[in-house]
């Protein structure tokens, strides 16, 4: 399992720009099982994924077509970590691990 923080490097009006872009990639690896739960940073500086991958080459990859990224409009900070408890109605983030 990975959490990812996205940290945007360019202004939130190029960020904007390129967000239909984004939607549609995240739309692709929800539907694949690939992210799990994403949303916008508080203050919008960035944003927060949480993502499953066999392996760290995988998420890269998956990462490396996020248009954010292909732009260079955004930097990423990957942490990988192994749940071992969750909230009643999680448990299959356990399973997935």
């Amino acid at each position: 399992m990975f959490v990812i923080t996205l940290t945007y490097v360019v202004p939130v009006e190029d960020i904007d720009a390129l967000m239909p872009g984004h939607l549609e990639w995240l739309d692709r690896y929800y539907a694949d099982g690939t992210l799990l739960a994403s949303g916008r940073r508080i203050p919008r500086t960035g944003g927060v994924i949480l993502a499953r991958a066999d392996d760290r080459a995988a998420l890269d990859a998956v990462l490396a077509e996020d248009p954010f990224r292909k732009a260079g409009a955004a930097t990423y900070d990957v942490v990988e970590f192994a749940p071992s408890r969750t909230a009643p109605g999680l448990e299959g983030l356990l399973a997935a691990t």
